[in-house]
This record gives C-alpha cells, structure tokens and sequence, in this order.
C-alpha cells in the first residue's frame, strides 16, 4: 500500500510529464515509460493512471483504481479521527478566603475532570486589599497540588498574572 503526503494528486491527463517511472496495479515496477503509453496501459485495465511523487525524477506514477483509494484513505481518516481523544482545559476558580468544605468541592470537581482525561487550570482570584497577600494564595495552591497528586500532576507550577493565580494540572498517565 503507497501513502502518498500530497493533498490532490495529479490523474490521467492531469499529467504533465513526458515520461514517468511507473508502478504497476500489483506494486511491480514497470520501468520508465513515455506519458501516454502508460495512459494507455491503464485505459486497457479501465484503471487510473496517479502521480505519486512529482519530485522524483522522473515522476513516479501508479496504475490504480483512483475512486476506490480516495473513499479508502477518506474511510482510514475517518477512523483515526473517532479514535482520537480532544484534551479540554477545565478551570477551577478559588478565592484565597475559601472555606474547607468549599475546598473539597472543588477538589471533588478537579478528580473528576482529571479522571475523565481532562487538564484542569486551578485559578485563584484576588480582589481588593487580598492582591497585597498573594502568599496565601500561593499556600492555598500548593495544599491543592498536594492534595490531587494521586489522580494528577502538576503541569505548570503556580504564578501570577495580574489579578490571577495560576496551575494547570494534567491527569496522571496509567
């Protein structure tokens, strides 16, 4: 089976070359043959004639059924994208003034984010006179990132960006 990296390949008369190395239907290698003789090699086998790489020299072309490729290679994309998993940032907003069972909640909510493949960006708030004792802030994210170390890692260590604080955890690898 060829995989060919180039988004719209060239077919039949599309061809521009005058002569190419062509690749039979089966994968054998059938030399290198003038443009239209290997057209018409392939009209014979009711096939299409597919540049595979232009840059060769000459260019390297196959004798292929091009519709039934194409609906494959659509087909074996279309699985690929089912298997593949989207890695959604969930945020958890704190305030520095948080009680303990508030705490909990939210943790509660951060296992189940990260339990579900999910990184979790833990923000804490400070508003008024609070942006003069960051350190609590700080305290409060490091109780955070010890009390999730057993379903997450810490990704980016806290820091502060104007009103916010900072961490992003991401799920711990099984």
């Amino acid at each position: 089976m060829f995989y060919i990296a180039a988004k719209e390949l060239s077919i039949n008369e599309q061809i521009k070359a005058p002569q190419i190395r062509l690749i039979g239907s089966d994968g054998s290698q059938l030399g290198i043959l003038k443009t239209r003789d290997a057209l018409n090699m392939a009209y014979e086998k009711n096939l299409d004639l597919v540049e595979i790489s232009a840059q060769g020299n000459p260019p390297v072309c196959k004798i292929m059924d091009y519709g039934k490729f194409k609906f494959e290679k659509d087909k074996k994309d279309k699985e690929s994208k089912k298997k593949q998993t989207v890695m959604e940032v969930k945020e958890i907003k704190l305030t520095c003034r948080i009680g303990q069972h508030d705490l909990d909640t939210k943790l509660a909510h951060a296992q189940k984010f990260l339990s579900a493949g999910n990184k979790v960006k833990m923000t804490v708030v400070f508003s008024g006179r609070e942006m003069n004792h960051t350190d609590i802030g700080l305290k409060l994210l490091e109780q955070v990132a010890g009390l999730v170390q057993d379903f997450g890692t810490v990704d980016k260590k806290p820091n502060l960006e104007g009103r916010f604080m900072t961490m992003f955890v991401s799920p711990k690898t099984k």
